[in-house]
């Protein structure tokens, strides 16, 4: 018979590497920590991700349906993030020049930040799968629409106007995640002439807008 009083005993010990409790976002961050700044999510398992998180594998099933289905969800909560970090550094700047500067300089910090959210989209929109480079393809979307919406904006502020600016949004997005995708595998201390480079090019397309849309084209190249 044992004698030992209730507080005599030891409560058993959970298992070291499982969690009770866990959400969607933490089998994200699990992915992200397990892709680091060049893995693609493709070539994640399941049972990494959950070794990862502290969970049995068929845990992960209460959140995703598959590997496939975080994936898209952590690409669109990436593509979230950096528009919000992005557009809050275009709305600080007061002039052309630091509207363009500062907003690049802020996306090209976003490669050494610590949650790699720019690096998961540059890597995804080139060596993923399908169903990957269709979700980077419809954030890139989203930076554009909010793009377009600033220039118009800061175009009616300065009276300068804008012509087309969907295409001249669609043309400054696609420049910006070129040129990060390229610093991605260059030294950090060539990021600052990165940054200048990229900042000098959308200028020159805004000068372009700029005279397009007061009829100063008409000399073709």
């Amino acid at each position: 018979m044992d004698s030992a009083s209730p507080t005599d005993r030891v409560a058993p010990r959970p298992h070291l590497g499982r969690r009770a409790v866990i959400t969607a976002g933490d089998l994200m961050d699990a992915a992200l920590q397990l892709v680091g700044p060049h893995r693609s999510i493709s070539t994640l398992s399941l049972r990494e991700i959950a070794r990862e998180a502290g969970i049995a594998p068929n845990s992960f099933y209460r959140h995703f349906r598959d590997v496939d289905e975080l994936a898209v969800a952590l690409i669109s909560q990436a593509g979230t993030t950096l528009r919000q970090i992005i557009g809050e550094a275009r709305h600080r700047a007061s002039v052309e020049q630091s509207v363009v500067h500062g907003s690049v300089e802020t996306f090209m910090e976003q490669l050494r930040a610590d949650q790699q959210y720019l690096p998961l989209l540059l890597r995804e929109g080139s060596v993923g799968s399908k169903a990957f480079k269709d979700a980077v393809e419809a954030q890139l979307c989203f930076f554009e629409e909010e793009l377009c919406q600033d220039l118009v904006r800061l175009a009616k502020l300065r009276g300068t106007g804008v012509h087309t600016p969907e295409l001249v949004a669609r043309a400054i997005t696609r420049l910006v995640f070129a040129m990060g995708a390229t610093a991605m595998d260059l030294p950090e201390d060539q990021h600052p002439r990165i940054v200048d480079d990229v900042s000098t090019m959308v200028r020159m397309i805004i000068l372009g807008t700029q005279s397009m849309a007061r009829g100063l084209d008409q000399a073709p190249l």
